[in-house]
């Protein structure tokens, strides 16, 4: 199998719908996307602010099979490279679970992701908002968002300290906001 350049992917990224065959790859995408030093290659690490796991093949295969959203799979030539989670929830679709992997992000391949995620909402679920909730202290990767078009609504929830299942946290204070985007 072809190695993805990560200064110059030598394809275009293709997208399907993953598959239970497909969680221990995504676990190990997301890992290495947030978690740990692999994902200080890349610029979304959370290792500095959270340790311990960011996810689980329970949680992943959850998500997979769930019948109201999709995991998005992203590959370049055939590789697992990225991926994230859409839910719909009515009126608006959720965005999460979002990981390139470290060496390739910076590239703008996220940009083209997030732009088919929300195409593929608006066209499947005929929804016309994206939301999703980061964790406050990320401002950079907030910022990555605004200029997406994505909002901070100041609207918080508390991280879930004491639970391992998302993270040990390496400091206090951590909350999520929600951020929201009109499809139009």
């Amino acid at each position: 199998m072809e190695t993805v350049d990560a200064a110059r992917p030598s394809a275009e990224p293709t997208f399907r719908t993953a598959t239970e065959a497909d969680v221990p790859g995504l676990v190990a995408l997301i890992e290495s996307a947030y978690r740990g030093d692999s994902s200080r290659a890349g610029w979304t690490t959370e290792a500095d602010i959270l340790g311990g796991q960011r996810t689980d093949p329970e949680g992943v295969a959850a998500v997979v099979s769930d019948e109201s959203g999709r995991m998005l799979v992203v590959e370049l030539g055939g590789e697992l490279v990225a991926c994230c989670q859409l839910e719909h929830r009515g009126d608006h679709a959720y965005f999460g679970m979002f990981a390139v992997r470290p060496e390739l992000q910076g590239a703008g391949l996220g940009k083209v992701i997030i732009a088919e995620a929300e195409r593929w909402v608006r066209a499947e679920w005929s929804v016309r908002e994206m939301r999703m909730t980061v964790i406050s202290a990320r401002e950079e990767l907030i910022a990555w968002y605004e200029r997406r078009g994505y909002a901070r609504t100041g609207e918080m929830s508390p991280f879930p300290y004491g639970d391992e299942r998302f993270g040990i946290p390496r400091r206090a204070g951590l909350e999520f906001e929600l951020l929201v985007k009109p499809l139009v």
